[in-house]
């Protein structure tokens, strides 16, 4: 860090780092108690990607998101209690209930979707940023995607393409080592993700996925080149997720070893040590935090339990604009 960031900056990422973390912990006991509908995919250990990225970014800038989508859409600003009542399938959810986890989106505050297919948000993304380039209003769009991914056609042909018309787009990777149960030196024979880059003559750059500064800092360098003209950004971020794919999965594939070592890199405790070391946050101020976003969370709880089911007919209203 060249400085030190506004306190109020600092504070915001850190309070939304546990806010995601609070929400997923939150959803799995849900899901473990009681009867909810679909499935979901935690973002447990990423959280520095997901906010990091998107304290770089304005209400109007546009994201993509995966089937891992709970984070992205909070960290760019979301209201909690319609990401919730999403999740419960409720009529004031983000989707109106008929999204749910892996496809729920916010258009309001630039959130255009999770998507259920691996790659399917990075060329959304694309035709974003090509919006922002015609209407030269000095938007940019981010798509976040896995390590499993970057071997699809859609990522290749999209950074190809953003490369050719130096689209407003950063790529953002989110290297969890894992597609599903695989990992990604089983079928990627590069170290580095971020290495591709050269191929489409645009930066590569990594990141620490487990260190909210880093990220932002990367990321805005990559915002700000996109901004002024000069095209997109690869930006791997080298993270980890604490549970399995998906809540049914068991991560069997990976040792508690590895586990145990990526958590003592955890993204929260970590920031917990730089705020009190740089910006004398204190161990109160730290647990009032906490119990701030306790109850709030609690809040949206209730909130989607109360809220009204979507009637089975209110599918017609959005098919057609």
């Amino acid at each position: 860090m060249e400085s030190k960031l506004p306190m109020e900056r600092v504070l915001w990422m850190y309070r939304k780092m546990v806010e995601i973390r609070k929400f997923e912990e939150k959803l799995y006991y849900l899901f473990s108690t009681r009867p909810m509908p679909g499935s979901m995919h935690q973002y447990n250990g990423e959280e520095a990607v997901a906010v990091g990225v998107c304290a770089n970014l304005d209400k109007n800038d546009y994201i993509t998101s995966t089937h891992r989508g709970h984070g992205h859409c909070i960290a760019k600003g979301a209201d909690l209690n319609a990401v919730m009542a999403e999740m419960f399938a409720k009529k004031t959810g983000c989707c109106k209930g008929m999204g749910g986890s892996m496809h729920i989106a916010d258009f309001s505050v630039g959130m255009l979707g999770a998507n259920g297919i691996v790659g399917g948000g990075i060329p959304h993304a694309a035709g974003a940023a090509w919006t922002c380039q015609y209407k030269k209003n000095g938007q940019v769009a981010v798509t976040f995607f896995g390590d499993g991914a970057a071997n699809e056609g859609s990522f290749h042909e999209s950074i190809n393409l953003a490369a050719v018309w130096k689209l407003p787009v950063i790529f953002v990777c989110e290297n969890n080592l894992y597609g599903f149960s695989t990992h990604y030196k089983r079928v990627t024979p590069l170290d580095n993700i971020a290495d591709r880059a050269a191929a489409y003559g645009i930066p590569g750059v990594i990141a620490d996925g487990m260190d909210v500064l880093d990220v932002y800092e990367k990321s805005r360098t990559a915002i700000e080149r996109a901004k002024e003209g000069k095209g997109p950004t690869l930006l791997e971020c080298k993270t980890y997720r604490y549970r399995g794919h998906s809540r049914f999965e068991k991560p069997t594939y990976r040792t508690k070893e590895e586990l145990e070592a990526w958590k003592l890199k955890d993204p929260i405790p970590r920031f917990t040590e730089y705020l009190k070391k740089h910006y004398g946050i204190n161990a109160a101020a730290i647990k009032e935090i906490a119990e701030e976003i306790d109850e709030k969370m609690e809040a949206s709880v209730t909130f989607a339990e109360q809220s009204p089911d979507p009637d089975p007919m209110d599918y017609q209203k959005y098919i057609y604009a």
